[in-house]
């Protein structure tokens, strides 16, 4: 006879999920001030638990019995840029300066889910901008990125929403911003183009009016 679900008393006795603990029993570390209220997780594995019945799984078997529980701290953890601010993050770290050339980070990794199969895609952001007075600390553009990707996203309103906070909190001369992405919905299913890669930009003020800074930009972010 099937059993009843287990999740709930899992997922309320989990310190790592309460916030009490340091440590998940199989995973990593995951005592995230970000992380979901324990109801909410609970739901999530319910739901979850539900969906492996649906592709004809049996969820009580002895390496599903975690999946649940697993699935939904996962999804916490991919999602957490919903319960993060942004522009509260820049400002934490914004300085008076006089240097007015441009500030380049490229390479940074970003990993997000689309929002039309909550598939990964992934690859690399490069973004610019052109101080009027105010930098911000290098680091927090790299996390700016990472707030807006740890979101169901579209790689377009990514990109822009990362020049758009730049923009908002620094007021500076211009932003830059170009992302380079396999998108895992068109490689595992769909079309299944292995090696396709989407790039947007977006840009504002000096990015746009003047051609040898956006060429200066692009030429940067070369490999």
């Amino acid at each position: 006879m099937k059993q009843e679900k287990t999740v709930s008393a899992t997922l309320v006795n989990n310190p790592a999920l309460t916030g009490r603990g340091t440590c998940c029993d199989d995973d990593e570390c995951l005592n995230d001030p970000a992380q979901l209220p324990a109801e909410i997780m609970e739901s999530m594995s319910e739901s979850v638990y539900t969906l492996l019945e649906g592709v004809g799984e049996d969820p009580e078997r002895e390496g599903l019995l975690k999946t649940p529980e697993r699935v939904a701290r996962s999804l916490a953890f991919l999602t957490r840029g919903y319960r993060q601010d942004p522009e509260e993050m820049l400002k934490k770290a914004v300085f008076t300066e006089s240097y007015d050339e441009m500030v380049l980070v490229k390479d940074i990794d970003i990993f997000s889910m689309c929002e039309h199969h909550m598939l990964p895609f992934f690859g690399k952001a490069h973004v610019a901008y052109i101080p009027d007075g105010k930098i911000v600390g290098l680091s927090k553009l790299a996390r700016v990125v990472e707030v807006f990707a740890r979101r169901l996203q579209v790689q377009e309103r990514l990109t822009q929403q990362i020049r758009d906070a730049i923009q908002d909190v620094l007021h500076p001369k211009g932003v830059g911003v170009v992302i380079e992405a396999k998108h895992m919905c068109m490689v595992m299913r769909g079309v299944e183009k292995l090696n396709s890669v989407t790039t947007t930009s977006a840009m504002s003020g000096e990015f746009i009016s003047s051609e040898s800074t956006r060429g200066e930009f692009l030429r940067l972010i070369r490999p």
